[in-house]
């Protein structure tokens, strides 16, 4: 275990059997009061005024929601996800979990906070030990009104909800987390979906208290600090947002809060990897975790688009694979939308053919049933139907979006949705931006649309988007057979690599090139499909294809 110190030091520390060395300077010394409560927690400051208007009701639910985590001084975006798979389609990485615990009061939110702002990582997780109360019964309920329940026991939480919810999140899945109100003490009917992500921070005060949710935490720390403080800040917290009187607080920390941690929180504190005095104020302590989770973070990097890039394809093109039929009109129209000197007009007209032609071939992979109608003559024809629930359309943007006409063309009331995919230009991978899918598509046909696919890095993080337990979406299984990927242009390798991955997904393309250039540029190819349709000079750095090297396909 390793305890940071509050006074300038020069030591050697371990961490999880690693002694690391480290060198600190703090400021002045302070006296153990102050120090507990960073100079800033005298009781003028954390009591409220007398008189102070309470809140009526308060909730409590994961701490970071999509689409964007809050703290002091800056808002964290929670885009740009890397791919969570490996080139085979499968999760390649587990979530590194952060445990904290500490008394009631103790600054552990603060602690969180800190470090997924030094962190400086789009996608981290805030997870509240407070959202997982156990649902309490009619009598349970009167004794939580009078101050007479126990909310700081062991027994409060429903633990077997709360493992299988951490466990869930880091495999990388999406989860459902209840909103606990504080004030009627019940859940809320409503739960929040909370997304995966690459750091989870889990803070409560009984997370060291199961066996089975130890072992899901990479990393174990404990705030410690001073009791009078935490009093103070419990006072001024449960008045002001929880709607309780200052009698009933004191009754209730009397009785269950200052036992419970002399009972169950202090003793886990042996249990701790990192003991952190004087919570959010020891920068120290907050420097050298971020330390620690970013060389974990290093460890665990994947280059995805670089393993395609590099796979030699030997094999033949796959069964799943299906290339429209090069008659004269669609070579001609290839001819005209891949002259360097087609001009824009006639660039969007004929490649608005192609599409059309490329859509209504995809649309013959989906299945049918034999049906038979009355003609106005009163006789039978022997024909058929779609056989599904519905169809969906799904665009990978911004390309991808210009398919989107031809498919509401041929297919009526047919659903949308998009996906944004852009190019990290430091380390070259896709990465996630925007998703927008239409509710309960888990039974549709999805038609996946993007303009061209090259080493198909991608293609391949849509399709993933789309599968069951993705980590970005609950409610959108969409089955892996039931997935249509059409696109203008394909190179081999894009082909090879999206059938290996996801080997039940249907692939439709009018044609299929057989290289790529040192740019992962599609050869000969047709350009950058987003900049000639759309008439911009690329300079920007949305997702299209990737025959541009700062987009993605």
């Amino acid at each position: 275990m390793m305890r940071i110190p509050s006074m300038a030091l020069s030591s050697r520390y371990r961490l999880r059997g690693r002694k690391i060395p480290m060198e600190t300077e703090c400021g002045k010394k302070m006296s153990s009061r102050s120090d507990s409560g960073s100079g800033e927690d005298s009781l003028d400051r954390l009591l409220p005024p007398l008189g102070a208007p309470r809140r009526k009701s308060a909730t409590s639910l994961s701490k970071t929601e999509p689409p964007l985590l809050r703290t002091g001084t800056r808002t964290i975006y929670t885009a740009g996800r890397p791919p969570w798979y490996d080139e085979h389609g499968a999760q390649s990485k587990e979530a590194f979990v952060i445990g904290l615990c500490g008394g009631s009061a103790s600054g552990k939110t603060t602690v969180a906070n800190k470090i997924i702002e030094a962190l400086d990582v789009p996608w981290v997780v805030l997870l509240s030990m407070d959202s997982f109360y156990k649902v309490l019964s009619p009598e349970e309920q009167a004794l939580a009104a009078s101050n007479d329940y126990n909310f700081d026991h062991p027994g409060a939480f429903d633990f077997e909800l709360l493992v299988a919810t951490l466990r869930k999140l880091k495999q990388g899945k999406s989860v459902k987390i209840p909103v606990y109100d504080f004030t009627t003490h019940r859940r809320q009917k409503d739960w929040k979906n909370v997304y995966g992500a690459s750091v989870i921070i889990f803070e409560g005060i009984m997370s060291f208290a199961d066996k089975e949710l130890l072992q899901l935490l990479d990393m174990k720390i404990f705030v410690d600090t001073d009791s009078d403080i935490r009093l103070v800040r419990r006072l001024r917290r449960d008045i002001t947002e929880r709607g309780r009187d200052i009698e009933g607080v004191i009754k209730q920390y009397n009785k269950f809060v200052k036992p419970a941690f002399e009972q169950y929180i202090e003793p886990a504190m042996r249990l701790a990897d990192i003991v952190v005095p004087r919570g959010g104020g020891n920068m120290v302590a907050i420097d050298l975790i971020v330390q620690h989770v970013h060389s974990q973070l290093e460890e665990r990097e994947l280059s995805v688009r670089a393993v395609l890039a590099s796979a030699q394809q030997t094999q033949p093109l796959p069964q799943t694979l299906s290339v429209l039929e090069s008659t004269p009109q669609v070579r001609g129209l290839h001819t005209i939308i891949r002259n360097k000197e087609t001009s824009r007009d006639e660039f969007i007209f004929y490649s608005k053919r192609l599409m059309r032609l490329l859509i209504e071939h995809a649309l013959t992979f989906l299945p049918s049933q034999p049906c038979v109608v009355q003609t106005p003559q009163g006789q039978e024809y022997e024909g058929r139907t779609y056989k599904g629930k519905g169809i969906t359309g799904v665009s990978i943007l911004r390309a991808g979006e210009t398919m989107e006409p031809a498919l509401r063309a041929v297919c009526k009331d047919v659903r949308i949705g998009k996906i944004l995919i852009q190019t990290n230009l430091d380390s070259g991978e896709p990465e996630l931006h925007y998703l927008r899918l239409p509710k309960d598509i888990s039974e549709d046909h999805v038609i996946l649309m993007d303009s061209t696919v090259s080493t198909g890095a991608a293609a391949m993080m849509a399709v993933r988007v789309l599968l069951p337990v993705c980590l970005l979406v609950q409610d959108h299984e969409v089955q892996e057979d039931k997935i249509v990927l059409v696109s203008l242009l394909m190179a081999e390798l894009g082909v090879h690599s999206v059938a290996y991955a996801f080997p039940q997904v249907k692939i439709i393309t009018t044609a299929v090139d057989k290289s790529l250039d040192d740019f992962l540029h599609v050869v000969p190819g047709i350009g950058d499909f987003g900049d000639r349709y759309f008439g911009t000079d690329g300079s920007d750095n949305w997702s299209d294809n990737e025959d541009h090297e700062q987009l993605s396909c």
